[in-house]
Formats: C-alpha cells, sequence, structure tokens
C-alpha cells in the first residue's frame, strides 16, 4: 500500500513539473516573438528608406567652407588663434601668411 502510495505521489509530481516546463516553454516562444524579428522583417526594415531622406527633415552633412583649410592652419599657430579671436581669423591669417 506504501509502494502504491508513493509511485501515485511521484508521478502526480512529474505531471505538475512537465506542465510548469510547457508553461514556460510556450511563455518563451510568445515573448520571441514579440522581442525578435524573423528574418523576412529584418530584411523589410533594411530595405526600407530611410525617413529623413524622403521627407526631407534632416539637413544634408555641411560641406567645408573654402576658407577651412586656412583656418585649421591658422588654429594649429597659438599666436594666430589668439589674433582671430580678437580681430577675427581672416584678417589674422592675412597678417600671419600673407593673402587669403
Amino acid at each position: 500500500m506504501k509502494t502504491v502510495t508513493l509511485l501515485a505521489l511521484l508521478a502526480l509530481a512529474v505531471l505538475c513539473l512537465a506542465a510548469r516546463a510547457d508553461a514556460k516553454h510556450s511563455g518563451a516562444e510568445s515573448g520571441k516573438d514579440t522581442a525578435f524579428l524573423s528574418k523576412q522583417e529584418g530584411s523589410e526594415v533594411v530595405k526600407r528608406p530611410r525617413r529623413y531622406l524622403d521627407q526631407g527633415l534632416g539637413a544634408p552633412a555641411p560641406t567645408p567652407g573654402p576658407l577651412e583649410p586656412q583656418r585649421e592652419v591658422c588654429e594649429l599657430n597659438p599666436d594666430c588663434d589668439e589674433l582671430a579671436d580678437h580681430i577675427g581669423f581672416q584678417d589674422a591669417y592675412q597678417r600671419f601668411y600673407g593673402r587669403v
């Protein structure tokens, strides 16, 4: 009698553990759908054009000005850079390096 009761309790425990494992497994799969994209959905996202290019919301990258190389030369010279803070870049560059 003790053996039959023990086997019944063990069978009940196994069924409970199996049901709990199935519930966790199915919950993990449903969470997987919301957290990750399928390969097809991922490729659609990559192929989608960027919004800022289509709607004109973003400005294009600024191009460097024609005086940018001279400005960098003047910034590397501490005296020219200091004078540029007081009288302006073009005048400071002209005093140190000649005509712009």
